[in-house]
């Protein structure tokens, strides 16, 4: 790099509909122009989760007012900048196509570099808006779609570690919420439920405990709440049950998560030990001083996005197609939007995590 970057991102992979400008310098700083999403709350909420459909029409309809809004708040214009990044994948495929869609239309007319973007690997760089995290490090993203442990050694170079075979914890978090009356989004509204909740008031399974390696499992956990929560009858058993769901969450991502940086640091002897959760869930509180503890524990440094760059973002995707461009990699204006696209594809084809006809996002 002789000179900074300055990159539009751009996000609609799933009900969120955001634009930002990130700038990188030549020293590896970070700057966040600007920020702007545009949630889709209550056109879902009637629903209780997000309706595909409704989430595609919705980015159609404000792709334009969310990026031009975005450009405002950093005071450029198009001409300002320096290439355009966009989700091209995983996600819902209807939702993926209107932002790549617009990013291809934005780098046409103005002859940029496009960057069509993996979105995991923006979760995987979100915590690097805010804080100064070399590579490499230990990744636990954890959202509503995936759940993975990976090793990332640079720049597009991912190595999963562990992923769920089932569900993801974001999606228990959701569906185990739904079970329960709460609203949509049901993570957030679960986690204020369990304050005050006893965790110890109910029994729930334990997954995997007899299974080597570093994978998840979270769907036995959510039949089992969804089982209890059809017996509920008080707020007190109700605000036991959201502490006890919300505490075996923590206690498995944990538990695994442990295990995942014994094996890390055994392969790193001497070297610096770093570990980052990222996505949805790291935004709970409960899931964070988890984590933390085993961190501080095994002697690994803790990070984690500020809270607004959790969940989906733009600038997460800002950041993902700047570094890219600093390493001279863009895509052509024929790359296409895939509803599947794994992180680390040898890993995926060697050893799947789903049987073969499985469909969505997480497979």
């Amino acid at each position: 790099m002789t000179k900074p970057l300055t990159v539009l991102g751009l996000e609609t992979s799933c009900d969120e509909t955001a634009a930002a400008v990130v700038r990188l310098d030549e020293t590896g700083q970070v700057q966040v122009l600007s920020s702007v999403i545009g949630a889709q709350f209550a056109l879902h909420a009637p629903y209780g989760g997000v309706v595909p459909e409704i989430a595609a029409r919705s980015h159609v309809e404000t792709i334009d007012a969310v990026a031009a809004e975005a450009m405002k708040t950093a005071g450029l214009g198009y001409g300002d900048l320096t290439g355009v990044a966009a989700t091209a994948g995983p996600g819902l495929v209807g939702g993926v196509m209107v932002g790549l869609s617009f990013g291809k239309a934005v780098a046409l007319a103005r002859g940029l570099p496009l960057v069509a973007v993996n979105h995991l690997e923006g979760h995987a760089v979100s915590a690097r808006l805010a804080a100064d995290i070399p590579y490499p490090f230990l990744l636990l993203l954890v959202s509503g779609g995936h759940c993975q442990l990976l090793s990332v050694e640079g720049v597009g170079a991912c190595k999963r570690l562990g992923s769920t075979i089932d569900d993801a914890a974001g999606e228990a978090f959701d569906k185990i919420a739904k079970s329960m009356g709460l609203p949509y989004p049901g993570g957030p509204a679960l986690e204020k439920l369990a304050e005050g909740g006893d965790p110890s008031a109910y029994d729930l399974p334990r997954a995997l405990l007899g299974r080597k390696g570093f994978d998840f499992s979270f769907s036995g956990l959510k039949t089992a709440a969804a089982r209890f929560a059809a017996a509920v009858e008080t707020d007190a058993q109700r605000r036991d049950l959201a502490a006890a769901v919300q505490g075996a969450i923590a206690r498995q991502l944990s538990e695994r998560t442990e295990r995942a940086m014994v094996a890390y640091a055994q392969d790193r002897p001497g070297l610096p030990l770093r570990f980052v959760v990222a996505g949805g869930v790291a935004a709970n509180k409960a899931v964070r001083a988890a984590l933390q503890q085993i961190a501080t524990k095994h002697g690994y440094s803790f990070d984690a996005p500020p809270l607004a760059y959790c969940t989906d973002n733009a600038a997460m995707i800002a950041l993902a197609g700047a570094e890219r461009l600093a390493l001279g990699i863009s895509d052509p204006m024929d790359a296409p939007a895939r509803p599947r696209w794994p992180l680390d594809p040898e890993a995926a084809a060697a050893n799947p995590t789903h049987a073969f006809g499985r469909k969505g996002a997480k497979a």
